[in-house]
């Protein structure tokens, strides 16, 4: 008989979807435009170093400031270059920025005083018809201040002077902000989560309740010079990642915000990965360390392969990485327009896979051509399909008829001498679905019997790809010594 259900908290959810305005930070090189992006957004979202040119593309992110949320983005150096070098595309998407803003925070180096590149770019950015505060960065203490003063001759206003490094002069520079921006609407408030319960029942019917309105959280990762900056600029039908022929162009996790006719997606960009031996610069380490930090957040993580080179080793360990963090994922075949016979290269991947990533079996696969746009369109489909999959729900009753038919055709062997009594299954939650498997001894259930049993959930539920977690709990005999 039924006894009740019990109620799973709902899954984690991000603010939803929404347009907040625009607050960009601009300036020529290591003035302090990512530290003060870092202070603003209140937490370590940028890679700061004392290397001039770090930051290359535009970072978001929401910050809340005198409680107002707005939209933060970061740009790297303005500098003047030829159109085709890489700090002329670096330009560009800063230029870029500042159109799109509703407030520009003029960021330069108090300590420096003004440089003639300050003051070209200051005249530019008064031809831009965008509203501009100036922010002298790097004022600690009196003398700082003072040499802030120099900034009056740009003709932008009167300097707010700060340190972004010390958190000083921040909170008049928030007040400042937030007078400047166009009125405040309303946002929603979301719910708080419910714990999961503590126990569950042989009868017990976890419930999921449907997933809160919110953007679907996507990252993509692989190898240097995969083609992941040029497949996300694809996705968003505009140059918004810095590409190129130079291996290694993204350093930081970027992250932007677009919809599909299914709703809102969040889109991380990522640093290529390399082996952990081959890493040896500090920036480097620290680009890696946001990659992974990406992908830990995402709930879907498109890898990203170049299909001319096959399945390298790397990819493999980054896939392993995928499937240890719980996450959905799909295998996306880049440049698959430069292979010559893609029949054979097709089934050597699938081969490949198929015996390296064996914990993952039915991972979903997408051969496209990022620059030239081919099958791209084919990725954000199967990537809503993962998705679905990854929040799948098997009832317990369904659950437990199949549990019954698995032990009927393969009973569990003997453990030191004796039988294992596993007694029933159920559902503990979804993203991804994680089932626990109660029964006397049931933690000593061999591996390979565990595997078993997961390749029939994944095959009976129809759950290919993502990966599943079984939990073993035994129950404890009363006459036991122990």
């Amino acid at each position: 008989m039924r006894r009740g259900s019990r109620s799973a908290p709902p899954p984690s959810d991000t603010t939803p979807y929404r347009f907040l305005p625009v607050v960009v930070i601009a300036g020529r090189p290591n003035v302090g435009k990512s530290t003060l992006f870092n202070r603003l957004s209140g937490r370590r979202s940028a890679i700061v170093s004392d290397t001039p040119g770090v930051t290359r593309d535009r970072k978001d992110a929401e910050a809340l400031l005198r409680g107002r949320r707005v939209r933060l983005i970061d740009t790297a150096g303005l500098e003047e270059a030829a159109p085709d070098s890489l700090y002329g595309r670096m330009r560009a998407s800063s230029e870029h920025a500042v159109a799109e803003a509703d407030l520009v925070l003029f960021c330069i180096d108090a300590r420096a005083g003004i440089t003639p590149a300050d003051s070209h770019f200051a005249a530019w950015l008064r031809r831009q018809g965008r509203p501009v505060l100036l922010v002298a960065n790097k004022a600690e203490g009196r003398a700082g201040t003072a040499a802030a003063l120099d900034a009056y001759r740009l003709g932008l206003g009167s300097p707010l002077a700060v340190s972004a490094e010390h958190g000083e002069g921040l909170a008049d520079l928030m007040g400042e902000i937030v007078e400047r921006l166009p009125p405040e609407q309303a946002e929603p408030v979301p719910e708080p989560d419910e714990p999961l319960p503590d126990e569950i029942g042989e009868d017990d019917e976890v419930v999921l309740p449907p997933r809160p309105p919110g953007p679907l959280r996507l990252a993509i990762v692989g190898r240097p010079n995969a083609g992941k900056s040029t497949l996300l600029n694809r996705l968003l039908g505009q140059e918004r990642m810095i590409t190129g022929p130079e291996p290694g162009l993204t350093r930081d996790a970027v992250s932007v915000q677009f919809a599909d006719a299914h709703g809102p997606i969040e889109l991380v960009d990522t640093a290529g990965l390399r082996k952990k031996a081959r890493i040896e610069a500090e920036l480097e380490k620290m680009s890696v360390s946001a990659s992974l930090e990406a992908l830990k957040m995402a709930e879907i993580v498109v890898l990203a392969i170049d299909a001319t080179l096959g399945v390298h080793d790397q990819d493999l360990q980054i896939a392993r990485l995928i499937e240890r963090e719980g996450r959905g994922c799909v295998l996306a075949l880049n440049k698959w327009d430069a292979v010559e016979d893609r029949i054979a290269t097709r089934k050597a991947i699938s081969d490949r896979i198929e015996f390296s990533l064996s914990q993952m079996r039915g991972i979903p696969v997408v051969s496209f051509s990022a620059l030239t746009g081919s099958g791209v369109g084919k990725l954000l489909p199967v990537v809503r399909a993962a998705h679905e999959v990854w929040n799948k729900r098997v009832p317990t009753g369904a659950l437990n008829r199949w549990f019954e038919g698995a032990l009927e055709r393969h009973a569990p062997p003997l453990v030191e001498g004796r039988r294992l009594k596993l007694r029933y299954m159920t559902q503990a939650k979804a993203r991804p679905p994680t089932f626990i498997l109660f029964g006397t001894r049931a933690e000593m259930l061999p591996e390979d019997y565990q595997r078993y049993l997961v390749n029939g959930l994944r095959e009976t539920f129809a759950m290919p790809g993502t990966p599943i977690r079984l939990l073993l709990r035994g129950t404890r005999n009363p006459f036991s010594d122990s």
